[in-house]
C-alpha cells in the first residue's frame, strides 16, 4: 500500500500537528509578529520606524518577526539600492487580511481595557 501523505483532513486543521498552517498560525500569534503586522497595517516602514512604533521590542525579536513574517508570506522586505541603504517592509496581501483581523482583537481589548479604567 503507497502512502500518499498526510490526510488531507489533518492538514486543514490547526490543531493538527501535521497541518501546514499550524507554523504560521503560531508565528502570527506570538506577541512581536502581531504587533508588528498592526505596525505595518499602518502602512510601510522602515526597520527604525517599527522599532520606535512597537515599543519595547528589541532589535534582535524585530529582525527575527520580520523575517518570520517574510517567510510566511505576510511581510515584503524591498531594499533599495542607494548609500545609505534603505530597506522597506509592508503587508502582502494575506500579511493584510491578517493585521485586519487583527485589528479587531486589539481594538476589542483596548476597548476592554478603558472600560474596566473607568468602571
Amino acid at each position: 500500500m503507497a502512502d500518499n501523505g498526510p490526510d488531507p483532513t489533518l492538514v486543514v486543521s490547526v490543531f493538527a500537528r501535521e497541518c501546514t498552517s499550524r507554523a504560521l498560525f503560531e508565528d502570527v500569534t506570538g506577541k512581536w509578529a502581531s504587533l508588528v503586522l498592526l505596525a505595518l497595517d499602518e502602512g510601510p516602514r522602515r526597520f527604525g520606524e517599527l522599532r520606535r512604533r512597537v515599543e519595547g521590542v528589541s532589535e534582535k525579536m524585530l529582525s527575527q518577526a520580520l523575517k518570520t513574517l517574510e517567510g510566511g508570506g505576510m511581510v515584503a522586505r524591498t531594499a533599495h539600492p542607494q548609500s545609505p541603504p534603505r530597506v522597506d517592509y509592508e503587508l502582502t496581501e494575506l500579511g493584510a487580511q491578517v493585521a485586519a483581523r487583527l485589528r479587531g482583537l486589539a481594538l476589542l481589548l483596548e476597548d476592554t481595557a478603558a472600560a474596566r479604567l473607568s468602571d
